[in-house]
Order: C-alpha cells, then sequence, then structure tokens
C-alpha cells in the first residue's frame, strides 16, 4: 500500500487541523494505520492508531482529548482531527500502516506516508 498525508500548515495555538492520509491499494481495510510525527532534533514518537475496523483507537497521553483518529475504508483515507493545538504539536506527521499487529512502535510499520509539517505558533 502507499501512503499520501497532507493537511499540514501554520495555526495559531489553540486552533484546530484535520490531516489526511490516502492509501492506495485494495487492501487498505487489513492495516491497521497509525499516525507518528518528528519534531526537529527529537526522534520519531507514536500519536494515534486505529485498528483496521476502525473499532480500537489508542492515543499517546500528550494527545489524548485533543486528537480524534479515524478512518473511513470504503475511500482508503484515515484522519487525524488535531483540536487546542499547542505550540509543541509542531512536527512532521506520518502517517503509517501496519499488517501485522497494532502497535506504538514506530519499526513494526511496514508502509509510511511522505509526512506533512504542522507549525502551531504561540
Amino acid at each position: 500500500v502507499q501512503l499520501q498525508a497532507s493537511g499540514g500548515g501554520l495555526v495559531q495555538a489553540g486552533d484546530s487541523l484535520r490531516l489526511s492520509c490516502a492509501a492506495s491499494g485494495r487492501t487498505f481495510s487489513s492495516y491497521d494505520m497509525g499516525w507518528f510525527r518528528q519534531a526537529p532534533g527529537k526522534e520519531r514518537e507514536f500519536v494515534a492508531l486505529i485498528s483496521r475496523s476502525g473499532g480500537t483507537t489508542y492515543y499517546a497521553d500528550s494527545v489524548k482529548g485533543r486528537f480524534t483518529i479515524s478512518r473511513d475504508n470504503a475511500k482508503n483515507m484515515v484522519y487525524l482531527q488535531m483540536n487546542s493545538l499547542k505550540p509543541e504539536d509542531t512536527a512532521v506527521y506520518y502517517c503509517a500502516a501496519n499488517s501485522r499487529y497494532r502497535s506504538t512502535t514506530s519499526s513494526t510499520y511496514d508502509h509510511w506516508g511522505q509526512g506533512t509539517l504542522v507549525t502551531v505558533s504561540s
């Protein structure tokens, strides 16, 4: 599966933004999907994941209650709704697909999108 993330931009603290990830291929529903982010000078970190059916989600503590992950298997799309954005949310955001199991570990993901930059000004 090929992934393409979009929707990043420059926003102010407290604003909202929705990221989208478009997947190619007919097997999208066989992948658990995750969002990760990497801030300048920092390692890539887990943000959120969603199960193949969309019935299970999991979030990093830093975004819990502010971010919502969702997917539309009919459209081969996964989304990340980000509310109450903070300057510390500034990062390149990546969507990723995992064919084996739900995981918060980036190395277990098989496919990655190119990333979309989110910048939150104070």
